[in-house]
């Protein structure tokens, strides 16, 4: 027996993400003529799909597709791959990020602390400079992060971000404006995933701070 679709991405439409009910799903794609959109069993299935983005998910050969959409307890990290994280100080304001090699997590690069930054960009920031090395290196190996929002903004080429410019964080404004141009005149095979903190543990790059 077929197992009923809990969740639905939308990659294309009024507004995209991964949605609890087809009643959400229908009302950010109704009267949107090229609407991209897909039913899952699994939250976590939907948003690994989201993650992954329309195109590369439409390339996933069949038997991948299963995996995407089986049980939990199937699904293990894809390795080799990069992990990385952000971390934000709710007592000096300041953020950091850094990258680690996801199976042994050995630290690969780290930046910051920043002041007056905010987790996400953080997030968002290390996802770029993991591609840029990555591309330097010539190499295809999966980034996760347990950010859907940075991973959406990756994928709009944009940091969407609500922050406000202060005397002390300029620097992160110029780390931004970098990383954008970077993603609009750079091409990556990396794919992005989710990792999947309840089912993994924290993420690999975790600062251990909670």
């Amino acid at each position: 027996m077929a197992r009923k679709n809990t969740h639905y991405v939308v990659w294309e439409g009024n507004l995209h993400g991964v949605y609890d009910s087809w009643e959400k799903c229908k009302q950010y794609i109704e009267g949107y003529s090229k609407a991209k959109y897909k039913g899952f069993s699994s939250k976590l299935a939907a948003e690994q799909a989201f993650a992954m983005g329309y195109e590369n998910y439409k390339k996933l050969k069949p038997e991948q597709a299963v995996l995407l959409n089986a049980t939990d307890n199937m699904r293990q990290p894809v390795y080799p791959s990069w992990a990385v994280d952000a971390a934000w100080n709710t007592a000096t304001r300041e953020m950091e990020y850094r990258g680690v090699d996801a199976q042994t997590g050995q630290e690969i690069f780290r930046q910051g602390p920043f002041p007056d930054a905010t987790n996400n960009i953080g997030e968002f920031l290390a996802i770029v400079h993991a591609l840029a090395l990555l591309q330097q290196q010539g190499s295809t190996i999966p980034v996760y992060t347990d950010s859907l929002t940075a991973i959406s903004w990756v994928r709009a080429k944009q940091a969407r971000t609500k922050l406000n410019p202060t005397s002390r964080n300029q620097q992160i404004f110029e780390l931004v404006k970098r990383a954008e141009k970077w993603l609009k005149t750079n091409t990556w095979g990396n794919k992005l995933l989710k990792w999947e903190t309840h089912l993994w543990g924290e993420i690999p790059a975790d600062f251990g701070r909670k």
